[in-house]
């Protein structure tokens, strides 16, 4: 059976080794647009950024894995075509016969082109190369706009090594969306107290670019001169491969709980892949942990193994001294957030509960709370859960 798998991250990394590692014999072939050996992400926006790891620490394999495990590796050569009728994927001039086809073909960065065309310095995040460029100009005055994940890590390397740093996010609160106002505070405080001007409720309006001087002139009608500009701004499914083929695709490619896309010689994994998960319902996560067990998940049942990938979301994040942990997904809402621990010092836990029952969970800095928050999503609150004399360890758990 050939195997081939489009795209050069995580997702495309694990996929491959879980195929060797359950005893496919058969070809694979992994095509990387990108001229790196597949790699991991979160470094890029952390240790990388911050100068604490060499780029060469994000790749998830060393040099002669892939020829050690008699796996065709094609970086730096996008595929250009899909041919779902004769079970092809074109690269160049070549023509790659496939069984089993895995899109893993990731994300980009939504763009805003009223600053890309200005002519001001502007950075996206998103691969090793701009991980590499950024560090080396971590200076001066920069103008984070978005205040999600990737803008307050970027925000936090740049006042570590000094910059001055003012964050732009169109909503009310850093994070709102995926914290709620109850726990976003806690991220806004964290950056002013770190020295980082923050603007909410305000977002880029205009762009001037004359004579070296940038002037960005905010919705609230105030003006900013930063020598550099980074956009975090969230990510867009790359399917436009998957798309242009026939696959059904909206916003990612459309794939049942089993990660099988609309052709059944198909299936998608990682940040492109819009997965109907027998617990949240149509969802698509952009986060490392899904990408490694989804990759996982998809050679197995590429394999013939017959489930549904039903792992909740996991994320993380560090900035300045903050870690976090976060399982579980609040997309549906939530009816309340259960705190237990200290705002103050930063080191809590804290549950969304929705129709009496925990959907998400987060801890920070209390890294022994991850194993317990993991045990109780998806389980219904009890009174005692509100307890906070009580380890949540401890709590008597109910089905």
């Amino acid at each position: 059976m050939n195997i081939v798998i489009i795209g050069g991250g995580l997702a495309a990394a694990k996929a491959t080794e879980e195929l060797r590692t359950r005893g496919h014999s058969g070809d694979i072939v992994v095509v990387a647009a990108e001229p790196h050996r597949p790699y991991e992400r979160p470094p890029l926006s952390k240790g990388v950024l911050l100068g604490k790891e060499e780029p060469s620490s994000a790749y998830v394999h060393d040099e002669g894995w892939y020829d050690e495990h008699d796996v065709e590796l094609l970086t730096g050569t996008p595929a250009s075509a899909i041919d779902l009728d004769t079970c092809h994927v074109v690269v160049g001039d070549r023509r790659l016969p496939y069984d089993r086809l895995l899109v893993a073909t990731g994300a980009v960065p939504r763009r805003l082109p009223t600053l890309d065309e200005s002519g001001a310095d502007v950075r996206y995040l998103r691969t090793m190369d701009d991980a590499t460029a950024l560090r080396a100009d971590l200076s001066g005055s920069i103008l984070v706009v978005g205040a999600g994940w990737i803008g307050l890590e970027v925000a936090a390397a740049a006042r570590e090594a000094g910059a001055a740093v003012t964050v732009v996010e169109s909503a009310p609160l850093p994070l709102g969306a995926v914290l709620g106002p109850e726990l976003a505070t806690v991220f806004a405080d964290l950056h002013r107290e770190h020295g980082v001007d923050l603007r909410l409720a305000t977002s880029p309006e205009s762009v001037d670019h004359t004579d070296g001087r940038t002037t960005v002139r905010l919705s609230d009608g105030h003006e900013l001169h930063p020598d550099l500009v980074v956009v975090g701004i969230g990510a867009v499914p790359d399917d436009r491969l998957a798309a242009a083929a026939g696959l059904a695709t909206d916003n990612g490619v459309l794939v049942n709980s089993r990660l099988r896309a609309s052709d059944p010689h198909v299936f998608a994994a990682g940040d492109v892949a819009r997965q109907d998960h027998p617990l949240l319902g149509p969802i698509r996560v952009e986060h490392w942990d899904t990408a490694i067990h989804q990759g996982r998940h998809a050679a197995r049942v590429m394999l013939g193994e017959d489930a549904a990938y039903d792992r909740q979301p996991y994320f993380f994040t560090d900035q300045y001294d903050l870690g976090m942990e976060y399982v579980g997904h609040t997309g549906r809402g939530y009816d309340e957030v259960v705190v237990r621990g200290d705002r103050a010092s930063r080191v809590l836990t804290a549950l969304w509960v929705k129709d009496s029952r925990v959907v998400a969970g987060m801890h920070l800095n209390d890294w022994d709370a991850i194993d317990p928050i993991r045990t109780w999503v998806g389980r219904p609150a009890t009174p005692q859960l509100r307890d906070a004399s009580i380890a949540l360890a401890d709590v008597p758990l109910v089905d």
